[in-house]
């Protein structure tokens, strides 16, 4: 049976093991995708920038790069959708994968219809269009427009990944009452979560960080202890 015609999206997979690659590339065409497979990191760089992927499958272990540096590099020159794929598979390695900018991690051994399934889950998540007439909110000094996707304190803009966006405007959205830990992991990160939520609580740090926060007088986001998190309410103007 001849493979159907790639209408899902257009993948970069990086994997300099052809018998992962070959095999896969094969998968991802029968479930509709447009593989482009490349071996070094160097050249997914290139891919990246003049093939336009829809997202990036990457491989950690590269004969000519650490995948890790070409992630940092990759998120800092767009916001194509990233999922790691490597043999080290401690909470840790996943941490540190998420923070630099990854958006799924995959430890192999995988079988390829566990991976194609978080491909799609991932490019639906990121692929998700913002209300244009989502109005912005004003809270204290921070200042967020969802639609632009642009978040700003004192006037000025702040510097956010994705991921910190996200889950400032989730929490934002919910000011003044209480987030669970739970729904913010799956709502900003993966429905089908599981596992350690450590990687928000590190995501909340930079955030108040970058907020100005004082950690013991936290005056914008509120840590409510086996939780959640609470964001400060907008003030109600008095008549």
């Amino acid at each position: 049976m001849d493979a159907p015609a790639a209408t899902n999206g257009r993948i970069l997979f990086v994997e300099d093991e052809e018998s992962i690659s070959e095999p896969f590339a094969e998968a991802l065409r029968r479930a509709g995708f447009e593989p482009l497979v490349t071996t070094t990191g160097a050249e997914a760089l290139e891919l990246a920038e003049n093939a336009a992927p829809d997202l990036v499958l990457l491989d950690l272990g590269l004969p000519d790069a650490d995948g890790r540096d070409i992630c940092r590099e990759l998120r800092r020159r767009s916001d194509v959708p990233i999922v790691m794929l490597t043999a080290r598979g401690t909470e840790m390695d996943r941490i540190v994968g998420l923070e630099l900018g990854a958006d799924d991690y995959v430890v192999k051994p995988f079988s390829a219809r566990e991976v194609i399934s978080r491909i799609r889950a991932v490019l639906r998540r990121t692929s998700a269009k913002p209300s244009t007439g989502e109005p912005v909110i004003t809270i204290g000094e921070l200042e967020l427009d969802s639609g632009a996707r642009i978040a700003r304190l004192n006037g000025e803009e702040l510097q956010l990944s994705r991921k910190e966006f996200d889950l400032l405007a989730e929490l934002v959205r919910n000011a003044g009452q209480v987030v669970k830990r739970e729904d913010l992991m799956s709502r900003v990160w993966d429905v089908n979560w599981f596992g350690s939520t450590k990687t928000l609580d590190v995501h909340i740090g930079w955030l108040r960080r970058k907020l100005g926060e004082d950690p013991a007088k936290p005056r914008y986001i509120e840590t409510v202890r086996g939780v959640g998190f609470r964001f400060a309410a907008p003030e109600v103007e008095k008549p």
